[in-house]
């Protein structure tokens, strides 16, 4: 059964009710638990690229429409670049992040991974290397919008983007850490000669970290489109979590498990797709295997007891944050 295609917000995008994040394609570090693994630890820059096709491949063919990438995921724009090269088809949306300056120079340990750098330059030099996904780039989004980093006061950049939406191209800001909602909630009032700017937001939302599921819904009901980013957290909603701290939460996750006879993938996705308010939420899988699995969460309705015992199972913010900023790069 093929995904479900709804509209992105208001927009006039039409996008698969999951789609794919090349985040853990594009580059060979990334911090979801258990990546290497799926990378086989092979990061010659031609396997890579033969095993983000393949995985391209399989997610249209099971009926995805909808691709992200960013900047600063390595080659991710280039891989993606090269496959669409190939495609004939024109339903295919892509969005873009601009934001993060990509600095580990494709290797799996290194000082940083990626610079943050909000200015007009890094706009300006990433929009135009980013237009190698044209015809199919639809939306360029700030690649996790702060208060600290000030880009939402940054007149130059909020013009730069009006430009590119004055264009046709949606304008789109994504979001992480424990103020999510306050952030969204500021992006929600932002306009350039008295037009909104942003079309959508891209926000992490997912059974342990809930907190900004109000200010979705707001931006859902304003017309925003929504787009779900790490609804397995990095891998701490699988199998590979061994963390004793994650035991009670496992268990009373296998239990509905047990109930509903789906693996814990798909359990964590159909979560945030009950969400009536979720316009498309992001695989983030590097194996077929993974990506088959994920995608057949599209097919599944969890029961009301299910749903009801998942929302009570969020993580204080804080908590979740730095668990995650405490995951390594692997």
């Amino acid at each position: 059964m093929a995904l479900p295609i709804n509209a992105l917000g208001n927009t006039e995008l039409q996008v698969s009710k999951i789609g794919l994040g090349l985040a853990a394609l594009g580059r060979p570090g990334y911090i979801n638990l258990g990546h290497g693994d799926d990378l086989a630890h092979d990061y010659v820059v031609d396997a890579m690229e033969g095993r983000t096709h393949r995985m391209l491949d399989l997610a249209y063919e099971k009926g995805v429409r909808y691709f992200d990438a960013a900047r600063s995921y390595g080659r991710a724009e280039q891989f993606l670049h090269s496959w669409l090269k190939k495609q004939s088809s024109t339903d295919i949306i892509v969005g873009s992040k601009w934001g993060y300056i990509y600095t580990a120079e494709w290797k799996i340990e290194a000082e940083a991974h990626e610079i943050k750098r909000h200015t007009i330059e890094v706009l300006e030099k990433q929009w135009t290397e980013s237009n190698i996904l044209q015809p199919q780039l639809k939306l360029y989004q700030i690649h996790s919008a702060t208060f600290e980093s000030g880009v939402l006061e940054n007149t130059a950049v909020l013009h730069k983007l009006a430009e590119i939406k004055s264009t046709g191209t949606a304008i789109g800001l994504t979001l992480s850490g424990t103020n999510q909602a306050e952030v969204l909630e500021a992006a929600m009032l932002e306009r350039v000669d008295g037009v909104h700017l942003f079309d959508t937001v891209q926000a992490t939302f997912n059974i342990l970290e809930q907190s900004a599921e109000n200010a979705l819904r707001q931006a859902s009901e304003a017309g925003m489109g929504i787009i779900i980013k790490e609804a397995l957290a990095n891998g701490r909603l699988t199998p590979r979590n061994k963390k004793e701290g994650f035991a009670p939460t496992k268990a009373q996750l296998e239990a509905i498990l047990e109930t509903e006879n789906i693996s814990m993938d798909m359990l964590s996705l159909a979560f945030v797709l009950s969400k009536p308010w979720v316009d498309t939420v992001l695989s983030g899988a590097a194996v077929e295997a993974h990506l088959s699995s994920n995608l057949a969460a599209g097919r599944v309705e969890l029961s009301p007891e299910s749903l009801a015992h998942l929302q009570s199972l969020s993580q204080d913010p804080k908590t979740y944050w730095e668990e995650r900023k405490s995951m390594t790069w692997n």
